[in-house]
């Protein structure tokens, strides 16, 4: 190990990240400058990566847990030949740069998933380990291993404060991800000063109860760190955990201090900084050229174990054409056609229970699809039982079982779908989803697929009260940009909005359920099932020129089409909106032809209106809640807040 020219590159990651920062008037200086050399051995001799190929499938990962330290991983992808110049680095923070405030998927080569909201990196790095070992166990074969990789990720004392990295590091003990190794910058710093003021408790000791390997050294011990990785890996059965003492903002007047986490430091220090280091205060954006040179030195080595692999993976192919097959079908997200359950008008069956019915199907059409609930796999209708479950035993099942653990749920399956070649889905209560919704924003920013099932979704559920029954979260969930919103209205409406699930590329897909039975409907349009992709389609004619048409959503339809049968004076339209923003973005002219041009137009759902006052000429015109629910039977419920088909079709008489 070039341990001289290691050393180089930390200091010019130091030399870079302190320019950039005050260049930019804005930044977290602290934790480069204190982590610098374990991202040079990290890159320079650990991680199995080639930066020609940033996409390459059996790379190694690696995930920067604590976003802020940005600064850090742009330096390192410049200086080891990622598509990242050192103009990127001289606008960093700046409109439409490749090197924003935090790591944004999508945005720079070599960024592995968008991090910032500390905690969440983490729980993406489990999810990679478990794409990793589920993709290992369905395609390695006694002759050929074409998945073996690391994942590795990076925290600070603010990622291990955050309860996300618990949820997600207790699952990654359970399941002995033995392939997920984790640094703990511990500099025993954060943003109001030392972490004594509140932060505590026995790191080591809570990461072994939760089943880890722990183990510690020096930050700046470069060939030291290189073997506590080394010993990591003898491990096949534990995550590690590697503990690094360090001192946030090194070489600078602010070393050990909270004045270096967040905050540029000002050419004066700078200029002490870099004297201090070893460095020339008048040369900016400086690199060592010995840093340049070791990498340039590494660079056929990265390429030739891309190629070896690349060897290994055609033989592979040749042996095994129907694994290839299956491996190309998988890392393009497509599947075959899926055999959707049929139903008869009349049929009563819950949503929740109609998701359950076709996910099967679905499953078997798309082998990328993996996933599961809260501890809620029951409700929520969402055992693979033909796939197994994944498990240290049986690393090549399907269904996982999270736990009661929401938002380390929904961060895993980003990580899970971040990985490539398979497709998370998680599940649990609708209203639950707050504790998630971190995550789901995360997965819209770096634009995933990923599906999340959320049953229970109204004033419905009845008996639990209304700490269950959610009132705010259709319209929180259509508030956040790229999120598609699904609410069937009925089990033959649940088929598309699954096949309109899998349909989607580049957004994640939240599936509404309900609990209780809805009877299926005549669907008026004979083209529905073309209609519904839309957004909303007619259930109910009425009339080609309707006197009123009512915009209803999931269980909402079923009351609307009571409704309407009460009111016998005026044509009445019904509308099933599966989805309200795709809908609205459709050409007027269509909006116009499915609502028609009634006199008054209105919304029944069952939450509240935020979103829906466009629709309608009229504010009372809409029939939605403004309160929280109550405890009591569903139908009692309903009828103590007014919200029945009698009181809809007052509504509509009006």
């Amino acid at each position: 190990m070039d341990v001289k020219s290691l050393e180089a590159v930390a200091l010019s990651i130091r030399s870079l990240t302190m320019d950039a920062i005050q260049k930019a008037n804005s930044g977290h200086p602290g934790l480069p400058l204190g982590c610098a050399e374990l991202a040079a051995v990290l890159y320079g001799e650990i991680l199995k990566h080639n930066p020609q190929n940033s996409s390459w499938v059996d790379r190694d990962r690696f995930i920067l847990s604590a976003g802020h330290g940005s600064m850090l991983l742009y330096s390192i992808l410049h200086l080891s030949g990622y598509k990242v110049s050192l103009e990127d680095i001289q606008s960093f923070r700046q409109v439409g740069s490749a090197c924003p405030g935090h790591p944004e998927y999508g945005d720079t080569d070599g960024v592995e998933c968008t991090s910032g909201p500390l905690g969440q990196g983490i729980a993406v790095a489990v999810g990679e380990a478990i794409a990793e070992a589920m993709l290992a166990a369905r395609f390695n074969t006694e002759e050929y291993t074409v998945v073996d990789h690391y994942t590795y990720s990076l925290v600070g004392e603010g990622c291990l404060m955050e309860g996300v990295s618990s949820e997600a590091s207790s699952l990654a003990g359970h399941l002995k991800l033995g392939k997920l190794v984790v640094f703990y910058d511990e500099n025993k710093i954060s943003i109001d000063g030392s972490t004594d003021i509140t932060f505590t408790e026995d790191i080591a000791g809570r990461y072994r109860a939760y089943g880890w390997q722990v183990l510690s050294g020096d930050m700046y011990d470069i060939e030291g760190i290189y073997r506590l990785v080394e010993e990591a890996k003898k491990d096949k059965e534990h995550p590690t955990l590697i503990m690094l003492k360090s001192v946030i903002g090194k070489g600078t007047p602010y070393a050990g201090l909270s004045k270096a986490h967040g905050s540029p430091l000002g050419e004066e220090n700078i200029a002490l900084s870099k004297k201090n280091l070893g460095l020339d205060p008048e040369k900016k954006f400086y690199v060592l050229p010995e840093a340049y040179k070791y990498f340039e030195n590494k660079e056929k080595l990265f390429e030739e174990s891309e190629k070896k692999w690349k060897q290994t993976f055609e033989a592979w192919a040749r042996t095994y054409p129907d694994k290839k097959n299956q491996w190309d079908a998988m890392f393009s997200g497509e599947g075959c056609a899926v055999e959707l359950p049929q139903y008869a008008v009349g049929d009563s069956v819950a949503t929740r229970s109609a998701s359950g019915k076709v996910l099967p199907s679905i499953a078997k059409a798309y082998p990328c699809l993996v996933g599961g609930s809260a501890d809620l796999e029951g409700p929520n209708s969402t055992a693979l039982k033909d796939y197994g479950v994944f498990s240290p035993e049986n690393r090549a099942g399907r269904t996982i079982r999270f736990g009661i653990r929401e938002f380390a749920m929904a961060a895993i399956s980003s990580g899970i779908t971040l990985h490539g070649g398979l497709r998370g889905f998680c599940a649990t209560f609708a209203v639950f989803v707050d504790y998630a919704r971190a995550a789901l924003r995360l997965a819209a920013l770096m634009k995933l697929p990923v599906i999340y099932i959320l049953t229970h979704d109204s004033i419905y559920v009845g008996e639990d009260g209304p700490t269950h029954q959610p009132i705010e979260t259709l319209a929180s969930l259509r508030g956040i940009p790229g999120v598609q919103v699904l609410r069937p209205g009925d089990a033959e409406e649940t088929n598309l909005a699954w096949t309109m699930a899998m349909a989607a590329k580049n957004h994640p897909v939240c599936l509404m359920l309900s609990r209780q039975n809805l009877t299926v409907y005549e669907k008026e349009d004979a083209d529905w099932k073309h209609t519904i992709e839309c957004g909303g389609y007619i259930v109910k004619q009425g009339d080609i020129n309707p006197d009123v048409t009512i915009l209803a959503t999931g269980s909402e339809v079923n009351l609307a089409l009571q409704a309407a049968n009460l009111v016998k004076d005026k044509k009445v339209r019904v509308v099933s909106v599966i989805d309200r923003e795709l809908f609205a973005s459709q050409p007027k002219t269509l909006r116009d032809m499915i609502i028609g041009s009634p006199a008054k137009v209105v919304v029944a759902e069952a939450g509240i209106k935020m979103g829906w006052e466009s629709f309608v000429t009229a504010q009372e015109n809409i029939f939605c809640l403004s309160s929280f629910g109550t405890s009591g039977p569903g139908g009692k419920v309903a009828e103590h807040f007014g919200f029945t088909a009698e009181k809809l079709a007052e509504l509509i008489q009006k």
